[in-house]
């Protein structure tokens, strides 16, 4: 039996989300943030790091969302759906690459924009002002030029691919998901420069078990 813990508006969507594609029987176990916008200490009892997503297969307990979905598709995805063969070199290779780019160079990104962001939000009045002018020297200084960076390389690589590992859907798009939708819903990506990203979104949020996900797991709010 596979049991995901999964925690509303988090990354722990996309392998809800990698679950209804792959149509396995599971259970699903929600959690709701904290006031302080955090996983409850509950999640502990789960897996140390308290934190989702979990997966629970017998009486282990997976935890990061990248080993989740290798796992699932090493055990699961017999036929190779979402995941290139090793003789196509080069869907595999953009297969890899995307796959560990959401986690590694652009979730850090957009991670240190959302804290700051609640830094401001969470400011007494008195020094709210302050917290912003922070929030603003952060941003303009490291963050803002890294992520324009990343979806450029994003909008550029969808010139010459309908998916981000070629042209079949693949746990690639799934992990980057929340990277695409996270930028356009924090900061609104014109369609006249990124018509690629978005176009791309919308065909995620068009297939069935997108939408599956959803109503099971709530709606991604950024």
């Amino acid at each position: 039996m596979l049991t995901l813990h999964h925690l509303n508006n988090s990354r722990s969507f996309r392998i809800l989300w990698l679950l209804e594609e792959l149509e396995l029987d599971y259970e699903l176990t929600t959690y709701e943030r904290t006031k302080a916008y955090l996983a409850p200490e509950s999640l502990k009892k789960v897996h140390p790091l308290g934190h989702t997503p979990v997966l629970e297969v017998g009486d282990r307990a997976l935890a990061e969302s990248g080993f989740i979905i290798e796992y699932l598709l090493r055990h699961y995805d017999k036929e190779h759906q979402f995941k290139p063969t090793d003789d196509n070199e080069a869907a595999w290779e953009d297969y890899t690459f995307w796959l560990h780019f959401a986690e590694a160079t652009a979730m850090p990104q957009l991670v240190m924009r959302l804290v700051f962001s609640k830094v401001v939000e969470r400011s007494p009045m008195l020094i709210k002002p302050i917290s912003k002018g922070i929030r603003k020297q952060v941003e303009d200084g490291m963050i803002n030029n890294n992520i324009i960076n990343n979806l450029n390389l994003m909008e550029q690589h969808l010139q010459d691919s309908h998916w981000f590992a070629g042209e079949t859907f693949s746990a690639a798009d799934i992990q980057m998901y929340i990277v695409v939708a996270a930028s356009n819903a924090r900061a609104g990506m014109d369609q006249s420069k990124y018509a690629n990203l978005l176009n791309w979104l919308k065909r995620c949020q068009e297939r069935p078990a997108f939408k599956r996900a959803e109503a099971k797991g709530g709606t991604l709010q950024f």
